[in-house]
């Protein structure tokens, strides 16, 4: 029988098929950073206060679709900047790439997500 450590590796990698308007998605490899249990409960905890504290601003009275999607940009930047640490793409990987990646590619930051999201599921099945 194989032995294995307890500890994760501190990065994985994983295929995100990548939206691109008017093509077929790409796939693209991902690094992402491994978090155990409790740090990633508490990374989703810090999104979801700050997801609903960016939504009671966007439905304060004045703010423009502009206002709204660039606060959503900013916070999928981030969140994307919490999980992904590097890729495969012609761009070289950086905080300011990651925003462009956000700003340009619409479904990017939700496959990005799922994918990290889906790479702990298989090490979920049956518990």
């Amino acid at each position: 029988m194989a032995k294995i450590k307890i500890a994760q590796n501190p990065t994985f990698a994983a295929v995100v098929q990548v939206p691109r308007i008017g093509a077929e998605p790409a796939p693209v490899e991902f690094q992402f950073r491994y978090m155990d249990r409790v740090a990633l409960s508490a990374m989703f905890d810090r999104w979801n206060k700050a997801r609903d504290a960016w939504a009671a601003r966007a439905q304060k009275e004045g703010a423009t679709w502009e206002d709204v999607t660039t606060g959503e940009i900013a916070l999928q930047a981030e969140q994307l900047g919490d999980i992904v640490t590097g890729w495969d793409l012609e761009d070289e990987f950086s905080a300011e790439a990651i925003t462009d990646l956000v700003r340009t590619c619409t479904g990017a930051p939700k496959a990005v997500v799922d994918a990290f999201q889906a790479a702990y599921n298989p090490a979920r099945l049956g518990n």
